[in-house]
């Protein structure tokens, strides 16, 4: 039996990942290492190809693995961070879908990354998440939960504003009507956070970005505030109700009167590097941006 075991997590949707998950398993099995795959997953994946184990996609999903290994996008990878996370193994992802800022290898580098893994020629850096916990206005937990990204406390309907107060370290900072209001990682930054408005922040720097969305107010640009900062979103008791969302996926309803904390959290979650690239030369590529008329520093 191998000693060296990867959870295979893919983007089943489209058939043409299908086909590209069953190359990277036989490229796997040659080399002697043994793929898991998720049960939701498994009945879409070629059954010829060579998966050691099927399991459930939960806490311990990805226990005793060397990595998780993601085909698709930016969705598929924050979904294979799940299962990563608690397990404490790094994440490689190779973007088969559009932007996929971050995974580590677009589709045309599949096999140099496999080969990587295969040789063990890696190395894994550690990206800051979020803690989050909800409650509602008698303090009952809503939710508790964690985010790469981000969370963001949304208005739950089109037409109506959201009415929130932004508080840091348990002082008030502004209050205003919004769509809603972020609070980020750096990782996050180039995310759901972007497209609201909020800076780039390179993933090196430990920080926290609170970014409002659309918000009616003089002041309400975005903040970037200690990583050991408490950063806390309070809903009006006398207004709308709210939704919660975290890195896109996981939801809750927030009643009028709700508050959500975020702090930087406990845990990282691991990315694996095969190359060192700037993030500058990641975000000029990803992003396309001009750079024409660039002369660089100067020699002497």
């Amino acid at each position: 039996m191998s000693c060296r075991e990867i959870l295979l997590v893919v983007h089943t949707g489209r058939p043409s990942n299908v086909l590209v998950a069953q190359d990277v398993a036989a490229r796997f099995a040659e080399a002697g290492i043994g793929l898991r795959v998720l049960a939701d997953e498994s009945p879409e994946l070629d059954p010829s190809c060579s998966y050691g184990a099927v399991v459930a996609a939960d806490d311990e999903a990805a226990e005793g693995t060397e990595l998780v290994f993601v085909l698709g996008g930016d969705g598929t990878l924050l979904r294979a961070a799940e299962l990563a996370r608690p397990a404490g193994v790094p994440v490689l992802g190779v973007n088969l879908g559009r932007v996929g800022f971050l995974a580590e290898a677009d589709s045309d580098a599949l096999h140099e990354a496999i080969k990587h893994v295969i040789d063990g020629a890696y190395d894994v850096e550690e990206r800051m998440t979020v803690d989050i916990t909800a409650y509602d206005s008698s303090g009952a937990v809503l939710q508790s939960t964690w985010a790469l990204n981000e969370a963001s406390v949304e208005k739950s309907s089109r037409e109506r504003i959201l009415d929130v107060v932004v508080e840091v370290d348990g002082r008030p900072v502004s209050a205003f009507g919004c769509d809603g209001v972020l609070v980020a990682t750096p990782t996050g930054s180039t995310a759901y956070a972007f497209s609201a408005g909020g800076p780039v922040v390179w993933p090196d720097v430990q920080a926290l970005l609170v970014v409002p969305s659309n918000a009616h107010a003089l002041f309400a640009r975005p903040l970037v505030v200690s990583p050991s900062s408490a950063v806390a979103l309070e809903v009006d008791h006398q207004g709308h109700p709210a939704v919660l969302s975290v890195d896109g996926r996981r939801g809750v309803e927030l009643p009028p009167g709700s508050r959500v904390e975020v702090v930087g959290g406990r845990t990282p979650l691991r990315l694996v590097k095969l190359r060192k690239e700037p993030f500058t030369d990641r975000l000029v590529r990803k992003f396309s941006l001009p750079v024409q008329g660039w002369r660089g520093p100067s020699a002497g």
